[in-house]
């Protein structure tokens, strides 16, 4: 076989998506209608390019694979959800609103006021959301930007914004940044603090290192994947802090419904009265989302989510004419809406209290995610299909909201690591050879769940035995071809890959400049405080003051016991070191920079023991965004 065939599917991976063709409503034409409307024209080509050439986007990539028959390597509805956002271009919503769409993972929403034009979300990338204004402007005219809104705090959503703006606009009061109270704190600490092991795990959940293609990347149910161009971040100058506040951006009202712990930890859904169009931000979308996504993030509350629809239904929907969101296809029509929102609320609180109730029968989450069956309007619901999120993992992250990791049996209280646990399986399974085999039995079987999961103990006990990673791979592959879950695929396609000897790698890098930048102090000497070493520091005893000359603020750290705690200072006597710096050259610091270089550069000045700034750069750990998932 050679890489550019496709490799044979499994037959009970095609009986499955022939069992799915005959049970779900594949012949509605409505999203497709609902996501060609108001087409206006595409990017053509539709490529958007880094300064030196770099390709940070690419529309087409798909078209090839999506305008033909589906192959028997992508599940049915996945294929269908994969050619709806494909759909790339410049979309009239209403008169006066419109949205660019396909053009990163999350669209970009642009509405006219009176001397310019509002931006709604400006991606992820700067040159995907300059790309994306100018393919606005195009058409109609060179309106300048005349406001910025960031819906929520994940970089989807804020990521592009000096593609839009500059911050020299922003800064003299011209441009206003409005954003839900908490934006920043939240934007800034969810990229930073684990920021390096929700990147290399988003490299799986996106596929962006896998090539498109029928037995490659097809999407990730939300968007096709994510822009890998630069990342900025312009803080808001103006905050929403309550339901019913009301504002005026260039002659235009809108009425805004905070939703705090919904799809984000700051978000907010927000009507234009005058058009009746509602912007739902993330929280009502064309698919099922994720109560906790699989690159990593806090547990969302579904219980509060769904308690938020059902009040943006009672203050909105009388007004409302349509509806759209930060990813998808708008939906038009009072009626529509209302069916809309109340299926997706109904679809959080119903995992939400089932999963409890099941909790309290002594259920664990892992035996939850197998029993639990949607109501059948929900199964028959293009928009609360689980493409981005799923019941399965979403019920496991309301039992982990509730009880934790541990399920209560002592068994699993201390288990061995997944190394240690690997030999000891292949030991009991009569030696490799033997666990291979029962491996091998499961796959032909079409147990593919198990065979993935037998083979990966003998690859994490001997990850050279090139049997085991063959076998793993396959087994992984076939699950990406069965999967409905945008992102399920994606991780198995990428494990599969790298089980093979490619390197997913770390696409998108969004521990930007700016988002460090961003960080108030505590935030900063926090994010230094993750980096120790503990056992290395464990013996070490230092004290630094430290005198910021541009802010005035003046903060201690102490390491000791392997705990780097910091604060304000409460008097200046004690300590061993003081430095005096600028914000910018601590910032500098904490990227990497040595004290020497920033001492050279007059910005930074050190009193007292200058070995101390050395000591403890001696102890700090450097993140790894290449770490090993699939493999030890």
């Amino acid at each position: 076989m050679t890489d550019t065939e496709l490799r044979p599917v499994a037959p009970s991976i095609a009986a499955a998506g022939a069992a799915m063709e005959a049970v779900l409503p594949f012949d509605d034409p409505a999203d497709l209608q609902d996501a060609r409307r108001g087409f206006i024209r595409a990017l053509t080509p539709g490529q958007v390019h880094a300064a030196g050439g770099r390709v940070v986007w690419d529309a087409d990539a798909w078209k090839p694979v999506l305008s033909g028959p589906r192959p028997p390597s992508v599940n049915p509805s996945l294929w269908r959800q994969a050619q709806l956002v494909a759909l790339q271009g410049l979309y009239e919503v209403l008169p006066g609103t419109y949205q660019v769409r396909g053009l990163d993972l999350s669209n970009m929403t642009l509405v006219e006021g009176q001397d310019g034009v509002i931006v709604i979300d400006p991606l992820i990338s700067s040159e995907c959301a300059a790309a994306a204004l100018n393919l606005y402007r195009s058409e109609r005219g060179n309106r300048p930007v005349t406001a910025v809104i960031y819906t929520h705090c994940h970089v989807d959503h804020f990521g592009g914004v000096r593609g839009v703006v500059s911050g020299d606009d922003v800064a003299s009061g011209r441009v206003p940044v409005l954003a839900p109270e908490g934006f920043l704190e939240h934007a800034v600490a969810e990229n930073v603090y684990a920021g390096t092991a929700m990147a290399r795990r988003a490299a799986y959940m996106y596929g962006a290192a896998l090539p498109p293609g029928p037995d490659g990347q097809l999407g990730a149910g939300l968007g096709m994947t994510t822009s890998t161009g630069t990342v900025t971040l312009i803080p808001p100058t103006r905050e929403i802090t309550a339901t019913g506040q009301e504002e005026v951006l260039d002659g235009v009202r809108l009425v805004f419904q905070v939703t705090p712990g919904t799809e984000a930890p700051a978000e907010m859904n927000f009507l234009f009265p005058d058009t009746g169009a509602l912007c739902m931000a993330e929280n009502a979308t064309h698919t099922l989302h994720n109560l906790l996504t699989l690159r990593g993030a806090l547990v969302r509350d579904p219980r509060i989510w769904a308690r938020y629809l059902t009040e943006a239904i009672d203050l909105f929907t009388d007004r409302a004419e349509v509806e759209f969101a930060s990813h998808h296809w708008p939906t038009w029509g009072r009626d529509r809406i209302v069916e809309l929102l109340s299926l997706q609320r109904d679809l959080y609180a119903y995992q939400h209290d089932q999963t409890l109730r099941l909790i309290n029968r002594g259920f664990t989450g892992n035996e939850i995610a197998e029993m639990l069956e949607m109501p059948p309007a929900l199964e028959q619901a293009w928009h609360a299909r689980g493409y981005y999120g799923s019941v399965s993992h979403n019920v496991k992250a309301v039992y982990q909201r509730y009880m934790g990791w541990f399920d209560g049996n002592p068994a699993h209280l201390w288990p061995h690591p997944p190394e240690e646990a690997g030999r000891r399986y292949v030991d009991l399974a009569g030696g490799p050879e033997r666990l291979l085999e029962n491996a091998r039995h499961a796959y032909d079987d079409g147990d593919l769940r198990w065979a993935a999961e037998v083979v990966s103990h003998l690859i994490f006990a001997d990850p050279a035995h090139g049997e085991a990673r063959d076998l793993g791979a396959a087994a992984l592959e076939q699950l990406g071809f069965g999967a409905e879950n945008g992102t399920w695929r994606n991780f198995f396609l990428t494990g599969a890959a790298e089980l093979r000897g490619a390197a997913a790698g770390t696409p998108t890098e969004t521990a930007s400049p700016d988002l460090m930048a961003a960080l108030s102090l505590p935030q900063l000497f926090d994010s230094l405080a993750i980096r120790v070493d503990g056992p290395r520091a464990w013996d070490l005893r230092l004290t630094i003051d430290w005198e910021f000359t541009d802010t005035g603020d003046h903060h201690r750290t102490t390491l000791a016991n392997g705990v780097l705690t910091h604060g304000p200072v409460p008097n200046r006597d004690g300590a061993e070191t003081r430095v005096r710096a600028t914000r910018a050259s601590f910032l500098a610091l904490v990227s990497g920079a040595s004290p020497a270089e920033l001492a050279a550069a007059g910005d930074f000045a050190v009193d007292g023991d200058a070995e101390t700034l050395d000591r403890l750069a001696g102890v700090l750990d450097n993140p790894d965004p290449g770490f090993a998932i699939v493999l030890p």
